[in-house]
């Protein structure tokens, strides 16, 4: 079994570095839907991803070889792919019909539904603390949507269907995630996940509106930069984080992503509101919101115990 360095400062700065980068990707991912479309942006960030990890992949001389891809199941890694590609589109989409915080609360859904995967397929079990971090999750999720009702209403149905797209995104995220962590028993992640984003760079780029990227200003195309990059260096930052700190710890603080998401988007609508206009979320979901992230927590630490 892999052990950790022990060199817990340098896994939690890494944490944090992951935390905030997925806690303001909501953010630039709103400006950017400003002036593009949901698959050019999609097929923007996975090309780009694509394209770095194939460089540094080919610097480190670990680029997968034709007996590792001989070896592997491609049905699964179609699955996969596809699957992640259905989670990017749709957390996209359900992001253009609501807000931000909303989509990175209900997104905290993919995690559990790993978890809860892993007890059905892979056979895992739940600790009596974890089951009790499931009950706080489930509060969570129902004082928010409870507090998100007048919202939804007013919306004309919107955004009502923007948090159902955001509900899929997380099925569909879970299921990529199943598939790759078995997929890992015959590939690196680095790998399969070099595979996966060309893939999907490929399935997006009959939809893509290419040309449409070279008429963006300065300020959008740094935004759309920084989409792009985003995910790869947070993935980066969480899986070196991984090597000197324990899982559930790491878990637990990339949990935190909702409340960074909250408070990011109240200053930028407050410095910027013309960029980010203000998220009316009551106190009620704030509350929920900081249910479902202590839920996912106590989820997370309970395999510590």
């Amino acid at each position: 079994m892999h052990q950790s360095s022990g060199r817990w400062r340098l896994g939690l700065g890494l944490s944090l570095v992951t935390v905030f980068l997925w806690g303001v990707l909501p953010l630039a991912l709103t400006v950017t839907l400003q002036v593009l479309d949901v698959y050019t942006i999609v097929w923007f960030r996975f090309l780009t991803a694509f394209l770095l990890l194939a460089i540094y992949l080919f610097v480190k001389k670990k680029l997968p070889t034709l007996a590792e891809l001989r070896a592997t199941s491609w049905q699964l890694l179609v699955v996969a792919t596809i699957f992640l590609a259905a989670n990017y589109f749709l957390f996209m989409q359900g992001l253009a019909f609501t807000a931000p915080a909303n989509a990175e609360v209900i997104i905290q859904l993919s995690s559990v539904l790993l978890s809860f995967g892993g007890l059905v397929i892979f056979h895992e079990r739940y600790t009596l603390y974890q089951w009790l971090g499931v009950g706080i999750l489930a509060s969570g999720f129902a004082l928010f949507f409870h507090a998100q009702l007048a919202t939804i209403i007013t919306a004309k149905g919107e955004y009502l269907l923007g948090s159902g797209l955001l509900v899929l995104g997380a099925v569909a995220w879970a299921i990529y995630a199943l598939s790759q962590k078995q997929l890992l028993q015959s590939l690196s992640s680095a790998k399969i996940m070099l595979i996966i984003y060309g893939g999907c760079a490929v399935l997006f780029t009959p939809l893509a509106k290419i040309n449409t990227i070279f008429t963006l200003d300065n300020f959008h195309f740094a935004t759309l930069l920084f989409c792009a990059f985003n995910t790869l260096i947070a993935y980066g930052a969480f899986a070196e984080s991984l090597e000197h700190w324990q899982a559930s710890r790491v878990s637990a603080v990339i949990a935190l992503a909702p409340i960074i998401t909250l408070f990011s988007g109240w200053l930028m609508s407050a410095i910027a509101p013309n960029i980010i206009s203000h998220e009316q979320i009551s106190l009620l979901g704030i509350i929920g919101a900081f249910l479902v992230v202590l839920g996912s927590i106590s989820i997370t630490l309970g395999k510590a115990h």
